[in-house]
């Protein structure tokens, strides 16, 4: 028996990395379903797609639209060339991906050429255009527009995957006319490279700028697809996550703990999320959960608490919360980063830093301070000792016991690499979080009790949504008394927690050795 299957292309794209993924058939059909699906039987609903990549938005797009206009437009070739040159935008990432975006939409890199489904362009770029342009930078050696860094930006050969078009040009600038959508969807870069390349150097986010720039075009709908990370922490997004969170437009949530439920094969610590923002609707979320185990939870609800600085994401914490209560957290023996304010590249660039003298045997005098050495994957801990007169912060707690603890580790992690016992005369780089101080090893001992129970390791899982740790991951950790011992048992009968909800605890959490 012959074999007709005949695959689809667009399911066997590679990423270009992690930061640029391929978005599916399956998925983007998806992402268009959560429309009004009377949008694709109007002749005059126009969609854009400000980051295409591989145009399969575009393409699910016009297949819609061809099937709800049939009885409108009888004629196929001119039911085609209104979709593509009234309907139908895109703004691509690169000159590559506006040639591959193309060839997906009009089945033609040349929207006027030989092979193009539409027959109505007299340009090659067709709607779908990539406009290669530059970045404006200020005294502070970064873009304007989108944070990128000077530095890095001019030693680097793919120049143009950094100045992407749609959040450096109007809209006017890039289609050359003032224009109005009507849905916006898209799955943008998530990050760039903000140079640098040791351990403490944390990339530049992007995809906020994909969000903010499509709301300032006020769509009717706006859906995309970007990374979680923004509900619990991420860098430079602070202002990003309080806008969303207290955007009452925001209709729809979908939130996947593990992003290979949405991207065969990626892992994005964090997981990924899309979302449907309505202009006409204001109200709560209907939000939907996935965890990695593939649990799914749905509920109508707003994305602020009062628990918690960052959103909850698995609303099936909350009657554990609300048990725990209004009490002092325990963030509030976490330090800040660079509890002592000496860089992470200490180790790997003594001569940077020639007051502190670092070197790796005892001498009079000095202190012990533990750090990494080695970058990335091979970054190992490494102890030394330094000038205690050239600590620039965190002197008051030098003589005084405390914990160190990573600053970062994966998001799929229940269980954080172990800590290090800080004592007196001891500190740390920016690698660790200092937790303390604390007036006796007694009390440093207790507290590392209480660090070791499912119940803590749960809530800190809970609030640790990107690879990078801050002292806000703790928010959601009661502060107890360190003047004795904890087990969980203690701590399930001090909160009144339920057989279900110790199972809950128990199921992610592994009992540490």
């Amino acid at each position: 028996m012959k074999n007709n299957y005949s695959p689809d292309i667009l399911n066997c794209l590679a990423n270009l990395s992690s930061d640029e993924v391929f978005t599916s058939p399956e998925l983007a059909n998806r992402m268009l379903d959560l429309l009004p699906q009377e949008l694709f039987r109007s002749p005059k609903t126009r969609f854009l797609d400000p980051c295409s990549k591989s145009g399969v938005f575009l393409r699910e797009i016009a297949k819609r639209l061809l099937a709800g206009l049939e009885e409108q437009m009888p004629d196929l070739q001119d039911r085609i060339d209104h979709v593509m040159t009234k309907q139908v935008f895109g703004i691509a990432c690169t000159d590559l991906t506006a040639e591959m975006s193309r060839r997906t939409l009009y089945c033609s890199k040349q929207a006027n050429g030989e092979y193009s489904v539409s027959t109505a362009f007299r340009d090659g770029q067709g709607n779908l255009l990539y406009d290669r342009c530059q970045h404006t930078w200020n005294a502070q050696g970064r873009c304007e527009y989108c944070g990128a860094s000077k530095g890095e930006y001019l030693r680097t050969d793919s120049r143009e995957t950094y100045a992407y078009p749609f959040i450096h040009k109007t809209i006017k600038e890039i289609f050359k006319k003032d224009m109005q959508f009507d849905v916006i969807i898209g799955n943008p870069p998530y990050q760039m490279s903000d140079g640098g390349g040791g351990s403490t150097d944390a990339a530049m986010p992007i995809y906020n700028k994909f969000v903010e720039q499509s709301l300032k075009l006020t769509p009717i709908y706006l859906i995309m697809i970007i990374p979680s990370k923004w509900m619990v922490g991420g860098r430079n997004l602070s202002k990003f996550r309080d806008n969303m969170i207290y955007d009452s437009h925001i209709r729809i949530l979908y939130d996947f703990e593990d992003a290979s439920q949405c991207f065969a094969g990626t892992h994005i610590d964090g997981g990924v999320c899309y979302f449907m923002w309505d202009r006409s609707y204001s109200g709560k979320v209907n939000y939907t959960f996935k965890s990695n185990s593939g649990e799914i939870t749905t509920s109508l609800r707003k994305l602020n608490n009062t628990f918690f600085d960052y959103i909850i994401r698995d609303g099936r914490i909350i009657s554990i919360l609300d048990k725990i209560g209004t009490v002092a957290k325990f963030k509030n023996i976490v330090s800040s980063t660079k509890p002592y304010g000496i860089r992470g590249s200490l180790f790997n660039e003594p001569d940077r830093y020639p007051e502190l003298q670092l070197c790796e045997q005892y001498e009079n005098g000095k202190i012990k301070i533990y750090g990494v050495k080695g970058l990335k994957g091979g970054a190992r801990r490494q102890i030394g000792y330094v000038n205690p007169n050239a600590i620039p912060e965190g002197k008051d707690t030098i003589e005084k016991y405390k914990i160190f603890f990573t600053t970062s580790y994966s998001t799929n992690a229940t269980i954080p690499p172990a800590s290090i016992d800080g004592n007196k005369g001891e500190i740390c780089t920016e690698t660790f979080l200092m937790i303390g101080p604390f007036n006796t090893r007694e009390e440093r001992d207790y507290c590392k009790t209480y660090m070791q129970t499912s119940f803590f390791l749960f809530l800190l899982y809970h609030g640790h949504g990107t690879v990078r740790v801050s002292k806000d991951v703790f928010g959601l950790i009661p502060l107890v008394d360190f003047s004795h011992p904890w087990t969980d048992e203690m701590l399930y009968k001090k909160y009144g927690l339920t057989e279900d909800e110790i199972a809950f605890i128990e199921s992610m959490i592994r009992p540490m050795e």
